[in-house]
């Protein structure tokens, strides 16, 4: 049996999508993990969407941020989002936990506004990113079952 090296496998997850929306989630990807040199990427290829959530541990709940891909566009999800000051009222989202904007642009999540909702959402971490080593990215899940990743005509 072949093990098929992580970077390969993302590359094929991201294929799936049309080469605008492809590309957008790959830089929004690389703006996230710019921002986390420590921790861990966990790689979620769901039912719903391709998801890459970063977390100072290899647990899934410890994840605070992700962003997803779907057919039509890509969202940065803040999974403790509800707990957030939202000044500028970027946050989308009516459940008890989580909350997420929409990015039009991958840049988007290097707007002042957004990496104040970061700065937020990373704070009771912080300790743990510290503690952990050198970013790596583990692939999680991938569902047998999803959805389309380009959009249905």
């Amino acid at each position: 049996m072949s093990i098929i090296p992580v970077e390969s496998q993302i590359s094929m997850f991201l294929n799936k999508y049309t080469p605008a929306v492809g590309a957008q989630l790959r830089e929004a990807r690389a703006r996230l993990r710019a921002m986390f040199p420590r921790g861990f990427e966990l790689v979620y290829d769901n039912y719903n969407a391709l998801v890459f959530g970063i977390s100072p541990t290899e647990r899934t709940s410890d994840a605070f941020i992700s962003v997803a891909g779907y057919p039509r566009w890509v969202t940065l999800f803040f999974l403790h989002g509800a707990d957030l000051r939202d000044a500028h009222g970027l946050l989308e989202g009516q459940g008890k936990q989580v909350r997420s904007v929409r990015l039009t642009e991958p840049q988007d999540i290097n707007t002042p506004e957004v990496e104040a909702l970061i700065a937020q959402a990373v704070l009771p971490y912080e300790t743990a990113f510290l503690a952990a080593p050198s970013l790596s990215t583990i692939v999680k899940s991938v569902s047998v079952k999803q959805r389309p990743r380009r959009p249905q005509k």
